[in-house]
């Protein structure tokens, strides 16, 4: 069985304890306004022309987005790496995309890196179904947990998904006694109104067992801004503006109430 990954990251620190592996999955269902991977979005393989300008002149570069790889393929990257992963109580971590996408060779990938001895990660929006989560749970140390915005209009408006689901696999895994790290962009304009802000801290108050470690707030942010050219996908976010570090510190204190840890940033 093969999976289809759009990108690896090697030495990457933001997507869970010590030094890990990154898989990024191709496919999402979600379409968010302020997706920094768009490349990840659809579930095919495909291809970009790049352009670079060197002096007065454009070179062409036909660029894949999208391979396939066998779980071997993945174990023979972190065994690489294992020293880095071991000393620094690592791991690998599964994103995208949206891995559950591919739950198959999710389940497979994750049973064979358990087996060997890796720490490992699903970083997820959610949205999938609670059969799929059930299936890969005996296989997942931590899930990091995206909640976008409660209100299920706003969820559909922003990211062309209900909702229902995504808090109904979050409760899911909370009862799991799995690991979990939630994470919550902070858009502003469409999720940083103290309404719902009021609103995610009570939730968060009220669904909160040992299993929830940390809630990780994600300032939004315009770097993935350039993929949109590079792809040909239109940007929607151009006047926005990244929160201020004052207003993240605001935020940190405020979500601080529900008594986990809050970090700013992966």
């Amino acid at each position: 069985m093969k999976g289809l990954i759009f990108s690896i990251k090697r030495y990457s620190i933001h997507d869970g304890p010590g030094i890990r592996v990154t898989v990024f999955m191709k496919g999402c269902p979600l379409r968010c306004m302020w997706c920094h991977n768009p490349e990840g979005i659809s579930p095919d393989p495909g291809k970009v022309k790049m352009t670079n300008r060197v002096g007065e002149r454009d070179f062409y570069k036909i660029e894949e987005v999208g391979k396939y790889y066998q779980v071997k393929d993945i174990l023979d990257i972190l065994e690489k790496e294992r020293v880095f992963i071991d000393q620094s109580k690592g791991g690998i971590t599964f994103s995208g995309g949206e891995p559950m996408l591919q739950s198959e060779f999710l389940c497979d990938a994750l049973k064979v890196c358990k087996s060997n001895g890796y720490h490992t990660a699903i970083d997820t929006s959610g949205y999938a179904s609670a059969e799929n989560y059930k299936l890969i749970l005996p296989y997942t140390d931590l899930f990091l947990f995206d909640i976008k915005h409660l209100d299920e209009s706003k969820h559909i408006e922003f990211t062309g998904v209900t909702n229902r689901g995504i808090l109904a696999n979050f409760r899911l895994l909370l009862e799991s006694g799995k690991d979990i790290m939630l994470r919550v962009p902070i858009i502003p304009g469409y999720n940083d109104d103290i309404d719902h802000l009021e609103n995610l801290k009570k939730f968060i108050s009220g669904t909160q067992t040992g299993a929830l470690k940390k809630i990780s707030l994600l300032p939004y942010h315009k770097i993935g801004s350039s993929k949109y050219k590079r792809f040909n996908i239109p940007y929607r976010m151009t006047d926005i503006e990244s929160p201020s570090k004052e207003r993240m510190k605001e935020l940190r204190e405020f979500f601080s109430e529900t008594g986990i840890k809050i970090k700013i940033g992966g």
